[in-house]
């Protein structure tokens, strides 16, 4: 117990080391909120020119376009992509790499989630449309306000776990030398040659925050799920 707690305090406590693991976790959630926001804008804006495209076979140009995105992005490794970011796109930039890891990230989540929305509006049985048009709607009312309230109940649990997918993988962000959640435990673990308690804490951390939006995302669910009765 006394060799444990000499641990903890060599490693948390001695010169603050504990901030690293802090300021580590608020960079995390930074990246996370924002690319989580972006994932979602492109995601439904892709969702909805192939799903346009399916349906009624316009926007042929943009519906190619996203293709190739989506077989670009789910096609190579995250950790690259934030690399070619960094020292390929911004290369002569002097940019903040939160910007740049929030871009990766909001970008690769981006091309999952547009699939995820397009299964959810292709699900909807086709006289739903043909419903909306009955009442007077054109194509974009009905997918406002008829398909895609459906389309996002039944796609919610795959939704919430890409989020929780996305905060897992923002601990590649040391690969441009940022210190998030991950590098700070690194940090603490090169200061002190003590692996365990810097890494198990990290962790931890980590496990507590999916266990978090693991259980808004049930609450969610349940609620939309309540609001059908």
């Amino acid at each position: 117990m006394t060799n444990l707690q000499d641990r903890f305090i060599l490693n948390f406590i001695t010169d603050n080391r504990w901030h690293y693991i802090w300021d580590g976790l608020l960079t995390t959630l930074k990246i996370t909120f924002f690319a989580v926001l972006l994932g979602i804008t492109l995601g439904f804006l892709i969702a909805m020119i192939r799903s346009t495209h399916d349906k009624t076979g316009g926007m042929k140009i943009a519906n190619v376009i996203c293709n190739i995105y989506i077989t670009v992005v789910r096609g190579t490794p995250v950790v690259v992509q934030l690399m070619i970011i960094y020292y390929v796109v911004f290369a002569s930039v002097d940019i903040n790499k939160v910007i740049v890891a929030i871009l990766a990230f909001g970008m690769n989540s981006g091309a999952y989630v547009a699939e995820i929305f397009r299964s959810g509006i292709m699900s909807i049985d086709q006289g739903q449309f043909e419903a909306g048009r009955s009442l007077g709607f054109n194509y974009r009312q009905t997918m406002i306000y008829i398909i895609m309230p459906q389309a996002f109940k039944n796609v919610l649990p795959a939704l919430g776990n890409e989020f929780i997918v996305l905060l897992k993988e923002t601990s590649v962000s040391g690969y441009i030398a940022m210190q998030d959640l991950t590098k700070g435990g690194d940090i603490i673990r090169s200061r002190t040659y003590d692996a365990f308690m810097p890494l198990i804490a990290v962790a931890i951390i980590y496990l507590v925050m999916v266990m978090i939006f693991s259980k808004l995302v049930s609450m969610l669910e349940r609620r939309l799920r309540n609001s059908d009765h």
